[in-house]
């Protein structure tokens, strides 16, 4: 009898789900050799490969990624009253931020997708200060709820979120 693959899990599937719901992470960066986090809009690359975050160089998560690329995301279900903090479903992302040259194919691809997502975004696209930055995983942690930790090879996550932005672009709200 053949396993089931990875895409088939009921984790798989949730995963999927909280990454072409969520329109928002945590973004974790180097300041001054110190942790600082913040919130940034993402969106995923279409094939998978990478989160796509556009941001101003004013501020500080932008220096730090230019100053050290290695970065963390967190995306998190929404809070319920109902779900304990420690089962809600949340996946970390270690990974390596690159800012994307422009004008380039890479570029025009990565607006593309992005405004797909947040098309309110197109304004700031026409400002000089902003960038768009690629951010690939390098290691992944899932958490589906209470005691349901594990540690994700980058090429399933890259599949599984593959399926998420298959899923649309601009999910509902």
């Amino acid at each position: 009898m053949a396993s089931k693959s990875h895409l088939e899990e009921p984790w798989a599937l949730e995963l999927q789900t909280l990454l072409a719901s969520r329109r928002v992470a945590a973004l974790g960066t180097l300041h001054d050799g110190e942790p600082y986090v913040s919130m940034v809009p993402v969106a995923l690359a279409p094939d998978g490969s990478a989160f796509l975050i556009h941001v101003s160089g004013l501020s500080a998560h932008t220096e730090d990624m230019l100053a050290n690329p290695q970065v963390a995301l967190l995306v998190m279900d929404v809070e319920k009253p109902e779900v304990m903090a420690q089962e809600m479903a949340r996946v970390t992302v270690l990974g390596t931020a690159s800012q994307i040259p422009e004008p380039s194919p890479d570029y025009d691809a990565g607006k593309a997708r992005y405004l797909e997502r947040f098309p309110d975004a197109e304004p700031m696209f026409n400002l000089g200060d902003f960038s768009l930055f690629a951010i690939e995983p390098t290691h992944v942690r899932w958490i589906g709820g209470f005691a349901g930790a594990q540690t994700l090879d980058v090429e399933t996550f890259k599949k599984i979120a593959r399926g998420a932005a298959s899923v649309g672009a601009n999910p509902s709200r």
